[in-house]
């Protein structure tokens, strides 16, 4: 498996796992995130290859010393094999030499199902409030004790 930063050429093979892995509402909003990431630093945004052919990615932003990850998708042919976790131990590693001491995901109801492999990576929720749309995860070793 090779990751990689995206390259223009990627967006219609990440665009169709988007499709087959999130809402038509979730896909929009993903590839606005994308453009926007694009423009302001290309290195958080990682695709995953194999035999030549993109599997999956990730779109990672930051804002100050916090960074967040969204958009992780793995084709649904490859899911299973430890790629969403490389993807998301290189965005950490990208993140953290640029400064970032803390990191977030937003888990929201296209994403819900994501929460179990964020808590294997060693996330936790930091969201109490039952109205809140979603969760909030920060990786272990940075929690306030």
């Amino acid at each position: 498996m090779n990751l990689r930063s995206f390259q223009l050429s990627d967006v219609h093979a990440v665009s169709a796992i988007w499709k087959m892995t999130a809402s038509q509402q979730k896909e929009q909003e993903t590839l606005k995130m994308l453009s926007k990431q694009l423009g302001c630093d290309r290195d958080l945004v990682l695709v995953a290859e194999m035999d030549g052919q993109v599997v999956g990615a990730i779109v990672g932003t930051m804002d100050g010393s916090c960074g967040y990850f969204y958009c992780l998708a793995v084709h649904p042919d490859y899911q299973g094999r430890g790629i969403g976790r490389r993807l998301a131990v290189v965005l950490e590693e990208r993140l953290r030499s640029k400064g970032v001491k803390r990191i977030e995901v937003m888990v929201d109801e296209g994403t819900e199902k994501l929460k179990p492999f964020y808590e294997h990576l060693g996330y936790f929720s930091i969201c109490s409030d039952a109205m809140e749309k979603g969760w909030v995860f920060q990786p272990a070793e940075t929690q306030v004790g």
